[in-house]
């Protein structure tokens, strides 16, 4: 017999051990979901005091108004220094939304859509609007910019960030490069925080379009899960140093340090672009819920307060990414069937196991009872080319859970690789 048939009589053995592995988990009737970086219900409870504490004996007043009529579109001005010092940027530069930041960059990408920054005509008059999307990435960034029709370009990750040499190409020679999406710190999903290099590069782009702006997504900004975390530069004043005060627009929230529904958001933009969307927002609104601002910074106090919290949180998050690795190690390590990140922060890890897999383990985690972010979600309009992406999130289940579907996940991906070496993966 020769040796191709006996490897592939082993392969075949393989499978069949696999499948056997595969029916005796799904008989156990598994119900686990990690599609999405929900923080799970003991990380919730770390805010539980955030209820209590505006009274009708506090204070409400703030910029010479009472702050729980109309007014302060902007933000109170303590919350405003609040999220400043957070991004590094002045606070009369900072612009308070409600709880969530994705909020804040729609209605950013639809300004630029709709009226146009810089004087310039809006992206809807324009010919063949686009963005630059680093992959793989933020499904949520992703489809934003989709739903108004702006092309999507993908540009590579590298260990450093976005590989620049594709974007200076695109947005220093294309004029209809409008936007890049960036996740700077702990990116999502493959925890890479952007290299000083790769700061100071974007922050000195030389953009073709006088309506570039690159929207830094800085979700993960206080989000280490161990005592020495990565660093990033102040993106803010690497843009001024560069001359490009104008270039970023920046974005964080409170979604998951404090309850996901309940926190404040913060837009931070150069003076001309704040001042811009600061009028745009003055149309659709008289104000937001200052109380809650206030709220927020009672609960915190200052950017010291909010990393003494963070520190509960990375109490709670890191038994579960050392979980996750673990297992992937035990299971996959010296395989040849997958990658994986090794984040020291954020919320995610990124697998990557053979090329045209993908969907195919997803799929058999889903029949096995454990729910996977789509495979291809990193991507835009949700196509992989490799078909090879798929994003773990270990904070919701409980880590017994977690190594319950760890062990389902890690199965599936041997099998859909079996199967592939098989011939029966298109």
């Amino acid at each position: 017999m020769s040796d191709s048939l006996i490897s592939r009589e082993a392969l075949r053995k393989e499978k069949e051990e696999l499948q056997r592995a595969f029916e005796a988990i799904k008989a156990q009737g598994l119900s686990l979901n990690m599609a999405r970086g929900k923080p799970s219900a003991e990380q919730i409870r770390l805010s539980d005091d955030f209820l209590t504490l505006v009274t009708l004996e506090d204070d409400f007043q703030a910029g010479g108004q009472d702050i729980r009529n109309y007014g302060l579109p902007e933000g109170i001005p303590a919350a405003r220094k609040l999220m400043g010092d957070l991004l590094g940027v002045p606070d009369e530069l900072v612009l308070i939304g409600t709880n969530s930041s994705l909020n804040l960059m729609f209605d950013a990408v639809t300004y630029g859509y709709t009226k146009g920054f810089s004087g310039c005509e809006p992206w809807c008059r324009q010919e063949n609007a686009a963005f630059l999307c680093p992959v793989p990435g933020y499904d949520r960034h992703f489809a934003i910019t989709e739903h108004y029709g702006i092309r999507l370009i993908p540009i590579p990750m590298t260990e450093t960030g976005p590989d620049m040499d594709q974007v200076e190409e695109y947005v220093e020679k294309d004029p209809c490069v409008k936007g890049m999406w960036c996740v700077p710190k702990y990116s999502n999903p493959g925890g890479v925080t952007y290299s000083d290099e790769t700061v100071r590069r974007i922050a000195s782009l030389k953009p073709a379009a006088k309506d570039f702006r690159v929207y830094w997504d800085n979700a993960y900004v206080v989000h280490d899960l161990y005592e020495e975390g990565d660093t990033l530069l102040n993106f803010y004043e690497e843009c001024c140093r560069a001359g490009n005060p104008e270039l970023g627009i920046q974005f964080c929230s409170f979604a998951k340090i404090l309850y996901p529904s309940s926190g404040i958001s913060a837009m931070a933009a150069g003076p001309e672009t704040a001042k811009e969307m600061q009028r745009h927002f003055s149309f659709q609104t008289i104000g937001r819920d200052k109380v809650n601002q206030l709220r927020c910074v009672k609960f915190f106090r200052d950017v010291e307060g909010i990393k003494a919290h963070m520190k509960k949180h990375a109490a709670i998050l890191r038994p579960k990414f050392e979980a996750v690795l673990a297992i992937l190690e035990e299971e996959l390590g010296g395989r040849n069937v997958a990658s994986w990140s090794h984040p020291r922060g954020g919320y995610f890890i990124s697998v990557d196991v053979l090329p045209g897999c993908a969907k195919r383990v997803v799929a058999l985690c889903k029949e096995g009872g454990v729910t996977m972010t789509g495979a291809g979600a990193a991507f835009p309009y949700k196509q992989d080319p490799n078909d090879s992406n798929i994003r773990v999130a270990p904070s919701l289940p409980p880590v017994a859970d977690l190594e319950k579907a760890m062990e389902l996940f890690c199965l599936c991906v041997r099998l859909a690789a079996v199967e592939k070496q098989l011939g029966e993966l298109s």
